[in-house]
């Protein structure tokens, strides 16, 4: 499994871990990604990948080809910065999902581009659908942003021509996907070209929850010193198998080199 960089059309500076393709990107330079997606024609495609999804993708062909079509992979993990450090890797801080979605927010709101937010839990008798609700904080944030639409993620394949089509008829310039992974990163692979105004598009897994205020995200020591996982697990014990998966990729990683 080769970990050589490879150069792509955005000019970025590419590698392997496990032989899944991940960025050498900081903030700025994904930003600067971004910012040609939504000047071009067609519909680009952002993964954030961490750990998990890493060592998922070497067992599911159909999650690692969709990667490898990614037009943006930014390294959302810590693990991945300390795999890079053992591979001597020129990555060295991770691009997080929820910041670099903070920063694409405030990018739309100047250029006067609009989002659709899709996924999350759907309205109950207590509160609107989290779509709904990370729309308002983000309003309240960034006034200026347009929310061309918004659909909670509780859908079956079926309806998936009728979701396409609210979005496009939306007008919506980028689209942002909360249904977890895989099943986030392929629905954006498999509707990507029946996108008639979405000229990005991006995986984001719980951070329309964040958003939402549904779920807190760790404090900021946690999140400065790279164990956003960790208080994750302590508040969800639940999540104990997705845990072993940061182990189990840092063994699959020093064994690689």
């Amino acid at each position: 499994m080769g970990n050589e960089l490879k150069g792509t059309k955005e000019g970025i500076e590419r590698a392997r871990i496990l032989d899944i393709p991940v960025d050498m990107v900081d903030y700025d330079s994904a930003l600067a990604c971004f910012r040609k997606f939504m000047e071009r024609e067609g519909c680009d495609m952002i993964v954030t990948p961490n750990s998990e999804i890493v060592v998922n993708a070497t067992k599911d062909p159909a999650l690692k080809d969709l990667i490898e079509h990614a037009s943006l992979i930014i390294p959302d993990g810590i693990g991945l910065v300390k795999a890079a450090k053992i591979k001597h890797l020129p990555l060295h801080d991770r691009v997080t999902g929820v910041d670099f979605l903070t920063l694409i927010l405030g990018e739309l709101e100047s250029t006067g581009k609009s989002i659709f937010l899709l996924g999350s839990k759907p309205e109950n008798e207590e509160r609107a659908s989290v779509a709904d609700l990370a729309a308002a904080a983000m309003k309240e944030k960034f006034p200026g942003l347009i929310v061309a639409g918004t659909n909670d993620g509780y859908f079956k394949a079926a309806d998936e021509p009728a979701l396409v089509k609210k979005i496009n008829d939306s007008g919506a310039d980028f689209l942002c996907v909360a249904l977890g992974s895989p099943k986030q990163e392929k629905f954006i692979y498999e509707h990507a070209a029946e996108f008639t105004s979405v000229k990005a598009a991006i995986g984001v897994g719980g951070t329309l929850d964040v958003w939402a205020g549904t779920v807190k995200r760790a404090p900021e020591f946690w999140q400065k010193h790279g164990i956003e996982w960790l208080y994750r697990f302590l508040k969800e014990p639940v999540r104990f198998k997705r845990v072993l998966q940061l182990p189990v990729f840092m063994a699959k990683v020093i064994a690689s080199k």
